[in-house]
C-alpha cells in the first residue's frame, strides 16, 4: 500500500521580494505570501484532500504557511530546514556564488559557517524518508519546507530544470507517492 506526500514550499517572504539569501535565518510572510498559503489551503479543501500528518521546518515562514493551509496539529522539525548559508544569510542574492537551482554548492558555505550542501540534502532526505516510513499505509502527509532542499530532494526523482521551468514558486505543491521506499512524482 502506498502513502502520499504533499511537499510544499512556504509562501512569499520579505527576503524573497528583496532578493535576500534566507537559509536558517527567517523573514516574515508578505501579504502575497499569506494569500498564496490561503489559496493552497483552498485548493486542498476544494479537492477534498485531507492530511493524516503535517510537518514543517522550524522556520516561522514555514510554520506560518502551514497554519494558513490547515488548522490541524503539526510538528516542526529541524531536519526540514533550508540549507544553512552561514554569513551569507540576509545578504543579497547577487553575492550568491552559484545561484543555480540545478546544482549543488558543495562545501562552499562551510568556510563561512554554513552547511555542506550534501550534508543538508542528506539531512532533509533522511527526515522526509523517516516521516514516510513511520506513516501508516494510505496516509496523506503534508510537509512545508524550502526551495533549496525541496529542489535537492526532487532531483532524485525528477528533472530539476523541468521543475523550475514548470514554475516552482512560493507555495508550489509537489505530490509524491511513496511505496517500497521509493518516491514517484
Amino acid at each position: 500500500m502506498s502513502k502520499t506526500l504533499y511537499l510544499m514550499r512556504h509562501g512569499q517572504t520579505l527576503f524573497n521580494i528583496r532578493r535576500k539569501i534566507q537559509g536558517w535565518c527567517d523573514s516574515p510572510l508578505t501579504d502575497v505570501g499569506i494569500e498564496q498559503a490561503k489559496s493552497a489551503g483552498k485548493y486542498f479543501k476544494d479537492n477534498n484532500i485531507t492530511f493524516d500528518e503535517a510537518y514543517c521546518s522550524t522556520a516561522e515562514r514555514a510554520s506560518d504557511t502551514l497554519e494558513l493551509v490547515t488548522d490541524m496539529p503539526y510538528k516542526r522539525l529541524k531536519g526540514l530546514r533550508e540549507f544553512g548559508f552561514g554569513m551569507f544569510e540576509g545578504e543579497s542574492e547577487d553575492l550568491n556564488p552559484q545561484f543555480d537551482p540545478y546544482k549543488h554548492y558543495g562545501d562552499f558555505f562551510v568556510q563561512y559557517g554554513g552547511e555542506d550542501s550534501m550534508d543538508g540534502q542528506n539531512r532533509f532526505n533522511g527526515t522526509v524518508e523517516n516521516i514516510m516510513n513511520n506513516a501508516d499505509n494510505n496516509d496523506n502527509v503534508l510537509i512545508v519546507a524550502h526551495a533549496g532542499v525541496i529542489t535537492a530532494f526532487s532531483t532524485e526523482w525528477y528533472n530539476p530544470v523541468k521543475l523550475h521551468e514548470d514554475g516552482f514558486t512560493n507555495c508550489s505543491i509537489l505530490k509524491f507517492t511513496y511505496d517500497n521506499e521509493k518516491f514517484q512524482l
